[in-house]
C-alpha cells in the first residue's frame, strides 16, 4: 500500500471517480475495497468504510495488502517458466501496475490472458487498458456461473481448452459462501481444463480471532468472505500436484528475498496460496 493511501484512510474521504452509468456505488465492491487497500483511486465511500473496519481489526493490513499482487507476479512468472501461455484470471479486480498480462507477456509475448470480474467498473477500466492488446481481453461474468465464462466467445477466442491453461483464482473462492458449493464450482472449472493445466489459488485462512472479526465485517458488507480452515483450503487441491513449497502463507510462496515465518504479522497470516498442476 502506498504511503499516501494509508494516510487517506483516516482523512476525509475524497469524492472518488465518477461512477459508470448503472453502477450503484453505495454498495461496497470486493474489487474496489482491495483497490483502496493497495492505494488505488477507483473506489467510493462505501468501499472505504469497509476498508476502515478491516484495518481496525488488523492494522498491519494497510502495509501488507500488496502481498497479493506480489504473489501474482511470482506465480505468473513461474507458470510461464513451466510453458503455460494461456491465463484465465477470474476475479481479477481493478487493473493496477503489473497485471497478469503484463507479467506474462514480458516473459513470453505470445501469452494470452482473459480477465473475468463481476464488477462492471473492472470492465470499463480494463477495456481502456487493453485497447491495443490483441492477446488480452476482459469480460464481465460471475464465477458462480461457469458456463457463462467457459463458453463465452471472447474466452474461446483467446483460450484453447485443448492446451494447458492457468486458472487463476486469487482472492475469489473465499467470496463463495458454503451454500454455493465452492468445491463443486472449482471442480467444474478444473474438469474443463486439459492435463498439464494449473490452478493458482489464494484463500482467506481462519487463523484466530482477527479472521473471525474480519469475516463478520465482510459478511455484513457484501454477504461474502469466508475464512476457512487450512484443511478445507487444502481439499481444493485434491487430485492436483502442488509446486513447492505447497500451500503456504502468500509471503512464503517462492519469495524473492528470505522471509522468516516467525516474523509474519497478523495480516500476513490471513491468506494462503498455492500453485498446483493438473496431472
Amino acid at each position: 500500500m502506498t504511503e499516501n493511501a494509508e494516510s487517506r484512510l483516516w482523512s476525509t474521504d475524497p469524492e472518488g471517480a465518477p461512477a459508470p452509468a448503472g453502477v450503484d456505488v453505495t454498495v461496497p465492491s470486493v474489487a474496489r475495497v482491495y483497490d483502496f487497500l493497495i492505494g488505488g483511486k477507483d473506489n467510493y465511500a462505501a468501499d472505504r468504510e469497509v476498508a476502515r473496519k478491516l484495518i481496525a481489526v488488523a492494522p498491519d493490513l494497510a502495509r501488507d495488502a500488496g502481498a497479493h499482487r506480489r504473489i501474482l507476479h511470482r506465480g505468473v512468472r513461474f507458470l510461464v517458466e513451466q510453458g503455460v501461455r494461456q491465463f484465465l484470471d477470474i476475479g481479477s479486480g481493478l487493473p493496477t501496475a503489473q497485471n497478469t498480462h503484463q507479467v506474462a507477456q514480458a516473459v513470453a509475448a505470445d501469452s494470452t490472458v482473459v480477465y473475468v470480474d463481476n464488477d462492471p467498473i473492472v470492465l470499463a477500466h480494463g477495456r481502456a487498458l487493453l485497447a491495443e492488446n490483441e492477446r488480452t481481453t476482459v469480460i464481465t461474468a460471475d464465477l458462480r456461473e461457469p458456463g457463462s465464462i467457459l463458453k463465452n466467445p471472447e474466452v474461446l477466442r483467446l483460450i484453447d481448452f485443448d492446451r494447458p491453461v492457468a486458472l487463476m483464482l486469487l482472492g475469489v473462492i473465499h467470496h463463495i459462501n458454503d451454500d454455493e458449493d465452492p468445491a463443486g464450482l472449482l471442480r467444474t472449472y478444473l474438469d474443463a481444463l486439459p492435463s498439464g493445466s494449473w490452478l493458482f489459488l489464494t484463500h482467506f485462512l481462519r487463523s484466530g480471532p482477527e479472521s473471525e472479526q474480519m469475516e463478520r465485517v465482510m459478511q455484513g458488507s457484501h454477504k461474502s468472505g469466508r475464512f476457512r480452515e487450512r484443511a478445507e483450503i487444502a481439499a481444493y487441491l485434491d487430485g492436483l500436484e502442488p509446486a513447492d513449497p505447497g500451500l503456504v502463507y502468500v509471503d512464503l510462496w517462492r519469495p524473492e528475498e528470505p522471509v522468516d515465518e516467525a516474523d509474519l504479522t497478523v495480516s500476513q497470516r490471513l491468506v494462503l496460496g498455492a500453485v498446483a498442476r493438473k496431472p
